[in-house]
């Protein structure tokens, strides 16, 4: 008889926010001599510790059908992490460059998520994406969460404004141990011994990194701490509060976008406003010429294009596979900027970005 594997499952489980747990039991029908028949059972674990039991039969044997949809599926996820990575460095380089010239990270944060609400208000005005169909309960849920993202997009690229793009990427890795400090102690969350162990190459790694530095900077090593601890919030307000809403990846980013934008653009005004813009829009077109402008479409579309499709790809992977794909994003950040801008890296500081990316890839096992 062979073992019972996961594929054996006739349909595909969608428990969005939720934890899920299997049990799988034998009974026999009649006589010894028959085979057993093996019951799955599923139970999800909501936020507010309710559960729900869904149990079915797993199938005999996996079908044509479905062994034809497995290298296809792992096809459209392989070409949704190449894409994403793709975006996402393409969104550094240009936002780098923007910023090298412009240095004013609030504008420049405001336009990217004012790019994304308008691609996402002509694709549903055209048709070519679904309205999302959302109530005033889910914008008051979603309000924190948007709330969290514009604290932790601004801060970053506050960072990026005042050090390379590498150095910021590093300091970003940590963002895990932050989660499970912030977990541990505000919410009393428990975690196994390997979990705490993985966050010492993280923090060690970072640290050497930062301490190494050749262009340290204050301002830029703060805006990404600010950032970690933003997005550790926006994920725990995310994974509490959006239980039972069903909004795709795509429309659930593109609301997220849409508050963001509201809550950012009166402290924008508020911290460099229009004159400075002026005038620092006027220098960067004398320094670089009309590509300037090219640059600041650029990062301001790219910016919205990778975080869609990082959100829709959760759709299709578990965490654990996100998480990997995340730690390898930033591992083809930080090479692709240290090679584009020639940022100067001494041996020491690689080796204490390699430990920092690798204890990330162990938390990321652990966690699961």
């Amino acid at each position: 008889m062979r073992p019972f594997a996961a594929a054996d499952l006739p349909q595909k489980l969608h428990l969005a926010g939720l934890s899920l747990g299997m049990n799988i039991s034998r009974s026999f029908d009649g006589p010894r001599q028959k085979k057993p028949r093996y019951k799955v059972q599923a139970k999800a674990y909501d936020a507010a510790g309710g559960s729900k039991d869904e149990s079915f039969e797993p199938a005999s044997e996996l079908s044509a059908d479905e062994g034809k949809k497995a290298p296809a599926q792992r096809l459209k996820i392989g070409i949704y992490f190449v894409t994403w990575w793709t975006l996402n460095v393409v969104f550094n380089i240009y936002n780098k460059k923007v910023l090298n010239v412009f240095p004013f990270p609030w504008l420049t944060s405001t336009l990217s998520l004012a790019a994304g609400v308008a691609i996402m208000a002509v694709s549903w005005i055209t048709g070519l994406a679904e309205k999302p169909d959302v109530d005033l309960d889910f914008w008051k849920v979603l309000a924190p969460v948007a709330l969290a993202h514009t604290i932790g997009h601004v801060a970053a690229t506050v960072s990026m404004s005042k050090v390379a793009v590498s150095f910021t990427h590093i300091i970003k890795s940590s963002e895990p141990a932050f989660s499970v400090i912030v977990q541990r102690l505000l919410f009393g969350q428990s975690y196994p011994g390997s979990v705490y162990f993985s966050l010492l190459p993280i923090i060690g790694g970072c640290g050497l990194a930062a301490a190494t530095e050749l262009n340290f900077n204050m301002g830029g090593f703060m805006g990404a701490m600010i950032s970690n601890i933003a997005f550790v919030f926006r994920n725990i307000f995310s994974k509490k509060g959006m239980v039972g809403k069903s909004v795709g990846g795509m429309n659930y980013y593109a609301c997220l976008s849409i508050l963001s934008l509201v809550f950012l653009t009166p402290f924008a005004f508020a911290m460099e406003g229009p004159q400075l813009w002026a005038v620092g829009w006027k220098d960067a077109l004398a320094a670089v010429g009309p590509n300037f402008v090219w640059w600041v479409a650029a990062q301001s579309v790219f910016y919205h294009l990778y975080n869609q499709v990082s959100y829709m790809s959760l759709n299709e992977i578990s965490p654990l596979t996100f998480s990997i794909g995340n730690t390898m994003k930033r591992v083809s950040v930080i090479v692709a900027s240290i090679i584009i801008f020639r940022t100067p890296v001494r041996p020491i500081n690689a080796v204490g970005a390699a430990v920092a990316i690798f204890g990330t890839f162990l938390y990321s096992q652990a966690k699961q």
